[in-house]
């Protein structure tokens, strides 16, 4: 099977990340959203938002690879 997972930053006036698990050429199994509206003042706002970022990127792959999201993949499908 195929996976890509993808996460993006929506911008200060929108802070929060998104990642999305995409299945089956495009279904979205799982989406994480994250608010770093709690950053915002701070000096190093691009150095956390990227860090969290990669966290939240390879929290996805590794739930993905231990098989928590074995059971949303294989009811998505049974839906197509």
């Amino acid at each position: 099977q195929v996976f890509h997972v993808q996460t993006e930053d929506s911008g200060s006036k929108r802070p929060h990340v998104i990642t999305h698990l995409f299945a089956d050429g495009g279904r979205i199994v799982k989406t994480t959203k994250t608010s770093y509206a709690h950053y915002l003042d701070t000096d190093n706002l691009t150095d956390r938002v990227r860090a969290l970022m990669r966290e939240q990127h390879k929290g996805m792959v590794i739930t993905l690879r231990d098989g928590i999201l074995d059971a949303l993949i294989d009811e998505g499908r049974a839906e197509i």
